[in-house]
């Protein structure tokens, strides 16, 4: 039984952290509740590319951790872990903060990981959080501004040319995105659209190899060469350094150079530095969880998320999975409290969600049924609000988007893009998507334990059985 004056503590607000603190504040939960993390804002990383782009604002995006949990019974600490005693159930931090808990949550998921690559650190522009979109968005800006007052035809191409290292989904859709979005900027500053160029630098000649969206591949590629300037590909290509104007690779055994004056990092992740150090089992540094998720040796500990993997029913690393598991440790810790036993994690995978470009996606259902472009589009785009962690919140942000979407943006086209998108055609083509994909979620499984159990009206039923991904 726990003992009241020492919390649960649950360390990292991510989606898994997050998801736990809440539900257990919306159960009643006896213990206090606390949650550590060092950024004071929660980055919705789905969503970042739409931070990026100016098609969401950051209130919806990247909104304050204090207003997602207002009215809760969650105490919020900003502050950064610096050690985990799990032997004298005790966390410190930089602060010099010291906290005993009964139970421990860990969701401190992985850090951007450079693979020692010589300067990659120092010029290269990672993309897990709000604030990093910003940054890249005004660093795009401040390169097409240079570029429109340099007349040398070969410093302009430098200036206009993105290389992004890394073909997994955030790679592809963050170049989607940019050969969008670009070209439009550019054009408003009064260049040419069509000088931009957006590369994407793979080791390999697959892209999404190993991923969980391997399946879209084709999907994928059409989309890649029908944005408003096709993505480029530089396959096989083994990123060697990155320096302040371009990125060094081998290929063929020759080295070579891409000049390049914005370098986007989506290459890998790896998990955090502080879980690798503590004395319990791991699997390429992510802890190793019973299907309860609790830690073998310590029952009081449970993990989720990047950190932590179930051997015999490894999960992806998605946003969608760690929501899943954040609700079912809420869930355990509660049982825990009334001397019930903990209770195996059912995760379900019901398709992905992927951002094609502006205006465009792919919603892979139950990776059997594909809606593709503008209705792919809305049922990513309305599915990721919906999971926004805080119903007022989400209420108020999806209600803001619905405007955007059905009719600001339609008032704002041109006579010629009314004809060619006409504003009833948006209103039509959400309605039947959401039409077709709901016959499908519903039929498609039955709800686990957990998600019978739960009275959350945060998270409608049918965007709850959409899998968002990472």
């Amino acid at each position: 039984m726990q003992q009241a004056s020492h919390p649960t503590v649950i360390l990292g607000a991510g989606f898994a952290g997050l998801f736990t603190a809440l539900h257990l504040s919306q159960q009643n939960y006896s213990y206090p509740i606390i949650l550590i993390e060092q950024r004071d804002r929660f980055s919705f990383k789905p969503l970042l590319y739409e931070l990026l782009s100016g098609e969401l604002h950051s209130e919806q995006v990247y909104p304050p951790y204090q207003e997602l949990l207002a009215g809760s019974k969650v105490k919020f600490v900003q502050d950064t872990v610096q050690s985990i005693d799990i032997h004298h159930q005790r966390v410190d931090t930089v602060s010099g903060q010291a906290f005993h808990y009964s139970n421990l949550v860990l969701a401190l998921g992985s850090k951007t990981t450079y693979f020692a690559t010589p300067g990659a650190a120092e010029y290269a522009m990672p993309f897990t959080s709000g604030e990093q979109a910003i940054a890249l968005r005004q660093h795009l800006r401040h390169k097409l501004y240079q570029a429109i007052q340099t007349p040398d035809l070969e410093r302009r191409r430098l200036l206009l040319t993105v290389a992004i290292i890394g073909a997994g989904p955030a790679g592809i859709e963050l170049a989607c995105t940019l050969a969008d979005l670009l070209p439009i900027w550019y054009d408003e500053l009064g260049g040419d659209g069509s000088e931009i160029h957006v590369v994407l630098v793979n080791r390999s000649r697959e892209i999404l190899k190993g991923d969980v969206n391997s399946h879209l591949r084709c999907t994928v590629e059409h989309a890649m060469k029908n944005r408003l300037i096709p993505v480029d590909f530089l396959f096989d290509a083994a990123v060697t350094k990155i320096t302040p104007e371009g990125v060094e690779y081998r290929r063929q055994e020759q080295i070579q150079m891409l000049q390049a004056g914005t370098i986007a990092w989506t290459a890998g992740t790896a998990p955090n530095p502080l879980l690798m150090e503590l004395p319990v089992s791991q699997n390429r540094g992510r802890l190793v969880v019973k299907p309860t998720l609790q830690l073998s040796n310590f029952p009081e500990i449970f993990a989720a998320g990047d950190c932590a993997t179930d051997s015999d029913h490894p999960q992806p690393p998605t946003a969608q999975v760690a929501y899943q598991q954040g609700i079912a440790i809420a869930q355990n810790l509660q049982r825990i409290s009334q001397n019930k036993p903990t209770i195996p994690v059912q995760v379900q995978l019901r398709g992905t969600l992927m951002k094609l470009g502006l205006n465009e996606g792919v919603a892979n259902l139950f990776n059997k049924v594909q809606i593709k472009g503008q209705a792919g589009h809305l049922i990513r785009e309305g599915t990721y609000l919906q999971l926004l962690p805080n119903s007022a919140h989400n209420l108020k942000v999806t209600t803001e988007w619905l405007t955007d979407e059905l009719f600001q943006r339609h008032r704002a086209a041109t006579p010629m893009q009314l004809g060619q998108t006409p504003w009833l055609s948006g209103v039509a083509t959400t309605a039947a998507a959401l039409i077709f994909a709901t016959p499908l979620v519903w039929r498609a499984a039955q709800p686990t334990q957990f998600q019978q159990n739960l009275s959350w009206t945060g998270v409608p039923t049918l965007l709850n059985h959409l899998t968002p991904r990472r």
